[in-house]
């Protein structure tokens, strides 16, 4: 489970079109990163993948079920099959660790307390974290809110991971731990994980292929290698410069 098919893919907000003729494919299990300029339809991509905005054309496949047609009630569905580490880990700051773990599951599934503190234990554990469910948000540092949000993405055991801007604001060493993290995680749980990032150095190690886009649509893709020896301008001058 984790395919994703995207097929002349649109995206428009009033007059204003966010996204035109994206085709993507990604394969079950498979790292793919996104990059691009600020403001070129990077996170817009994401959230229509993750079903948080709504395509206004085209095709896009979840596991072979074209989304886009379904009614709002009809997505929840599919969103459960996806987990999403936000930028900034987007903790509820009154909540413990626990308790924002188990904010999901405790809507979407019927799970006794002893369950839902195994489940918190296991997750805290996949991610490094042993020991800190009864901590608060203000008692963690940036890169351990995310390895927490991290956590929380996977209580529901998704088929997908989405991950917008993960080492965003962290220093070289805690980046390069996300980095690490992100890769076992992938490997263990054999997620398909879509990374959305402005971290170059960060996505040429650990991502398997690589869409570049440009104004709302993907100018270029491959592996780190193919588009690193990339003769588009764009490309060149994008990767030059980060």
């Amino acid at each position: 489970m984790g395919g994703i098919e995207i097929e002349s893919l649109d995206y428009q907000v009033g007059d204003r079109a966010i996204l035109r003729e994206i085709n993507l494919s990604v394969t079950e299990g498979e790292m793919l990163a996104i990059i691009g300029q600020s403001g070129c339809g990077k996170t817009s991509l994401l959230k229509c993948i993750g079903a948080l905005a709504r395509p206004t054309g085209g095709k896009l496949a979840i596991d072979g079920e074209d989304i886009i047609p379904l009614k709002e009630s009809e997505l929840d569905r599919v969103r459960l099959k996806m987990g999403l580490v936000f930028q900034y880990a987007a903790l509820f700051d009154s909540l413990s660790v626990y308790e924002n773990i188990v904010f999901g599951l405790r809507h979407h599934r019927d799970l006794n307390p002893k369950q839902l503190t195994e489940i918190v234990e296991n997750r805290l554990s996949d991610v490094g974290m042993e020991g800190t469910s009864n901590l608060f948000p203000s008692e963690l540092s940036g890169g351990m809110q995310k390895r927490v949000g991290l956590a929380r993405a996977l209580a529901l055991e998704p088929g997908i991971l989405l991950y917008d801007e993960p080492t965003s604001g962290l220093d070289p060493v805690i980046a390069h731990s996300i980095d690490e993290l992100i890769i076992e995680t992938r490997d263990k749980k054999k997620v398909t994980s879509i990374i959305v990032s402005h971290d170059i150095r960060s996505i040429f190690r650990i991502a398997d292929r690589i869409a570049m886009m440009d104004a709302g649509t993907i100018i270029a893709s491959g592996t780190p290698d193919e588009l690193k020896k990339s003769d588009m301008p764009k490309v060149k001058s994008f990767l030059r410069y980060a």
